[in-house]
């Protein structure tokens, strides 16, 4: 059973992480940055729909499977999974239009526009989450990052034609991304990271099913060894495992901290695209590196503050 904190128990946020952490952190957002690379192989043999259907019917089923077998808890009560359909309905709309957009636009395009994410959490949290408060080292690190980001897509950004069409729905799917990242922050300390990562995923499932059934014109159009291999990395990789450990840092240092790592996405889907798909290796990726590498370090440049324990106060 998770203990639920009230009024009388604040949560003391983090303002910054230990180095380990940091390097763990920047890990995931590796791993999920390669995930738009991974969402436009999978789409050039499988509808939309279809492709986050299977992706995500896999990683249910593994993270129920993992999470049975090793005793996690999996039970909740009405009203929490009341709690959780908000953040369901959420994740199917943020998939079903960031696929969409992906399948109009180019994947550098779609992790360009994700990285406006932070600043919308930024922005989302300091009004709906206590203790989380935009400050100047926060807003100086994500704008040298952003910098960075602007700066490597400088000369590839177009503005005209279908993909302008999917650069919109994109944006819109970031902002869906934005409004549940801040939602579930404000009642992740109610749940498991099982939990919260496992419902919301079963929530939106059927209706993936379900525009996978009715909107895809063309469900399976032909498989191939890389179809699978992106398919098996959207399913297992990110779905699965990065969902799970992100979720989990998200729970102990909060979501504004957590998230601006998010600008090493981008980098690594230009990486990974430059390794799978044989995009050229500018010098505007390196010049980014460095802009988003300094960003970050302003970001934690000061350690971990933790709070100083009180001692209790006698009564009587």
């Amino acid at each position: 059973m998770v203990r639920r904190l009230t009024v009388s128990q604040p949560m003391v946020e983090q303002t910054s992480l230990p180095p380990v952490t940091a390097i763990y952190t920047a890990f995931l957002c590796v791993l999920f940055g390669a995930n738009a690379v991974a969402i436009k192989i999978s789409l050039v043999g499988l509808g939309i729909y279809t492709t986050a259907a299977l992706r995500f019917s896999i990683a249910t089923l593994v993270i129920w499977a993992w999470a049975f077998s090793t005793q996690k808890p999996l039970k909740i009560t009405a009203i929490q999974f009341l709690k959780l359909v908000p953040s369901g309905v959420i994740f199917f709309c943020q998939l079903a239009l960031f696929y969409t957009g992906l399948s109009k636009t180019t994947a550098s395009h779609g992790t360009l526009i994700s990285n406006a994410l932070p600043f919308i959490i930024m922005v989302l949290a300091h009004f709906f989450i206590p203790g989380e408060t935009i400050t100047w080292k926060k807003t100086t690190g994500l704008l040298i990052g952003f910098i960075g980001v602007v700066v490597l897509f400088s000369d590839k950004v177009t503005l005209t034609g279908h993909g302008l069409e999917g650069d919109m729905i994109v944006l819109a799917a970031v902002l869906f991304w934005g409004c549940n990242a801040v939602y579930v922050k404000r009642i992740i300390h109610d749940f498991h990271p099982v939990q919260i990562t496992l419902y919301p995923m079963a929530i939106a499932l059927p209706l993936l099913i379900i525009g996978s059934l009715f909107v895809d014109n063309e469900r399976v159009r032909f498989l191939n060894p890389d179809i699978i291999s992106a398919m098996v990395y959207q399913a297992l990789v990110t779905a699965s495992f990065a969902f799970i450990a992100w979720n989990t840092l998200v729970k102990r240092y909060g979501t504004t901290l957590l998230h601006s790592f998010v600008f090493i996405m981008p980098l690594s889907g230009v990486f990974f695209g430059v390794l799978l798909l044989n995009e050229p290796l500018t010098a505007n990726l390196m010049v980014s590196i460095a802009l988003v590498t300094t960003g970050l370090i302003v970001v934690n440049k000061n350690g971990i503050k933790r709070p100083v324990e009180q001692p209790a106060k006698q009564e009587g």
